[in-house]
């Protein structure tokens, strides 16, 4: 029978102390990941709001409209669910059913929050083979009014797949090493509100 000294027991293990505490470059990378995907979030944002009000415009215009507008406003949206879907895993705010946070035991909670997490890298590592295979083929064929190489498209896509692929599996592992943390109304006001000022 092993005995443990006074306080080995209540020590994390290397894995643990890592999650909580990464090296500073992971964290200052990952704050800057963040930040770059919350920055093109921003700017599609920016984007289908002028785009949508130029195509408004036109109509009560004596030109002839652009066709390019709606089709990028259209890219735009499908760039901004796919960008900032890896920040949504990470802060926890993507849609997700939370009757599995009310289960009162907590590792059935756990097991549950880091099988789900792994089934979104999963199917992260579909979407960004996917995405790879298109950005290498689709290169020839063009959008119709941008006349924009659809490898770009599917290119932009691919910053979101890749990141919500590595997020949702960090996820995964922390919830299995050191559990779902509790989450109240007011955290995450909290986490929105900072957000919106970084």
């Amino acid at each position: 029978m092993t005995q443990t000294t006074s306080g080995t027991a209540d020590r994390p293990g290397p894995v643990a102390r890592f999650l909580e505490e990464p090296p500073r470059w992971l964290a200052a990378f990952t704050r800057t990941a963040t930040f770059v995907e919350m920055a093109l979030g921003a700017v599609f944002v920016l984007l289908i709001f002028v785009l949508v009000l130029l195509q408004a415009g036109q109509r009560y215009l004596p030109i002839d409209g652009w066709a390019w507008t709606g089709e990028l406003a259209r890219f735009s949206l499908v760039w901004l669910t796919f960008v900032v879907a890896g920040v949504l895993v990470t802060r926890d705010a993507h849609v997700s059913i939370e009757m599995v946070d009310a289960i009162p035991n907590p590792t059935i909670v756990r097991i549950a929050r880091s099988v789900s997490a792994a089934i979104v890298a999963a199917v992260g590592v579909g979407l960004t083979a996917a995405c790879w295979d298109l950005v290498q083929t689709q290169g020839i064929i063009t959008s119709p009014a941008l006349r924009m190489p659809m490898s770009w498209f599917y290119a932009i896509s691919l910053i979101g797949f890749v990141s919500t692929t590595i997020r949702a599996a960090v996820a995964s592992v922390r919830f299995a090493v050191l559990g779902v943390p509790e989450r109240t109304v007011e955290d995450a006001f909290a986490d929105a509100t900072r957000v919106a000022t970084e």
